[in-house]
């Protein structure tokens, strides 16, 4: 109709909707800060239009430069602002196929839609509405080959997805990492979930024992929260080795860089990650990874290189992994180098925006 064809004379006008882009909200909230600080940057530079929605009360307050504003909680207004931005927006961008739910409501105005998958989203147990939306929308950015191949395999019709990695938000390296002055510390920070279980705390507790009988002063810090906290404090207090391993909680962003200073070795060997952010700001730190062989960590992490990837099903490999890197801070310094190269070519927020905005471009293109 005219009233189309005069917005899109005017240039593209994106919508931004999203859970939350609050940081320190985990992993999908990070991704939705990537995707807005790239936009915003595209909006400063007069080549887009952007519009932001978070669904929780902790929208930005314009820190990327564009137009926020926030659904306050509520899953009708978020739906109802969805459509009330179809008017003027000529393309919508969610975070995840939670979001896109929204979209898939619009009973008037149908605009084209891109959405990322992120994992559990799109693997077994995904539930079977949101594999429709995935198939619905005109653009899907998956964060990892892993992450697409993965729900290939289960559903079909996934290849069509964009592999685009994440980054951080900055491209400034962390200082440069010296030999360790404190005792020799093996980080973890995820969320911990007890209906999920799957970033590999249990299988760090149970192997601390004898990474402690190799190095006595050897310590486990395990910081972050969520529902299943209570349940690894329990499971870490049953252990001979209790008092060596350290919860820290919920760490602020202001703190962050103190926590990983005190890293020898970030492990967070999983069995589910779609893509793994902690492991690139790990890198980003110099940080040596230990990941595994079991999901996208093996993607982001080389092995022999920036760390090592470990067979969950081999037990004794995670220890002997640890072992060999508290015992051999050299090595650890030496992988924690190449680690932060890895990051500034390919996980660093200008080596994201290079992959990011020609996937949009092709995207608004194609509308």
């Amino acid at each position: 109709n005219d009233y189309w064809t005069d917005i899109m004379e005017m240039g593209p006008r994106i919508f931004l909707g999203a859970e939350s882009f609050f940081a320190g909200r985990g992993g999908i909230a990070q991704l939705a800060r990537l995707t807005a600080k790239a936009l915003g940057e595209e909006a400063a530079a007069g080549r887009l239009d952007v519009a932001c929605l978070a669904l929780s009360d902790e929208a930005p307050s314009n820190e990327f430069g564009i137009n926020a504003r926030t659904a306050k909680g509520s899953r009708v207004r978020f739906v109802y602002e969805v459509n009330r931005a179809a008017l003027r927006c000529t393309h919508f961008v969610y975070d995840f196929l939670g979001m896109a739910r929204a979209h898939c409501r619009m009973p008037l105005l149908q605009r084209p839609f891109m959405v990322w998958i992120c994992g559990v989203d799109v693997w077994e147990h995904a539930a079977p509405h949101r594999i429709d939306w995935a198939r619905r929308a005109n653009t899907l950015l998956s964060i990892s080959n892993y992450t697409r191949e993965r729900a290939e395999r289960i559903h079909g019709g996934f290849e069509r997805a964009k592999v685009c990695w994440l980054g951080t938000e900055t491209d400034e390296p962390a200082a440069v990492r010296k030999p360790m002055d404190h005792p020799p510390t093996v980080l973890i920070l995820g969320r911990m979930n007890e209906k999920e279980g799957y970033k590999g705390h249990a299988e760090l507790i149970e192997c601390w024992p004898k990474v402690v009988s190799q190095i006595p002063d050897a310590r486990l810090v395990i910081a972050g929260s969520g529902p299943g906290e209570e349940s690894i404090q329990q499971l870490a207090g049953m252990s001979p080795s209790a008092a060596s391993i350290q919860f820290r909680g919920f760490v602020q962003e202001d703190k962050m860089d103190a926590l990983w200073a005190e890293a020898a070795v970030f492990a967070m060997p999983s069995w589910g990650e779609g893509f793994g952010l902690v492991y690139i700001e790990s890198m980003r730190h110099g940080v040596p990874v230990i990941a595994s062989i079991h999901d996208a960590g093996q993607e982001i992490n080389l092995d022999e290189e920036t760390g090592y990837n470990v067979n969950l099903e081999h037990p004794d490999e995670l220890t002997e992994r640890l072992i060999d890197l508290l015992k051999n801070p050299e090595r650890g310094l030496e992988m924690g180098q190449k680690g932060q190269e890895r990051w500034r070519e390919h996980f660093s927020f200008s080596a994201f925006q290079g992959r990011f905005l020609p996937l949009l471009r092709d995207f608004v293109d194609a509308g």
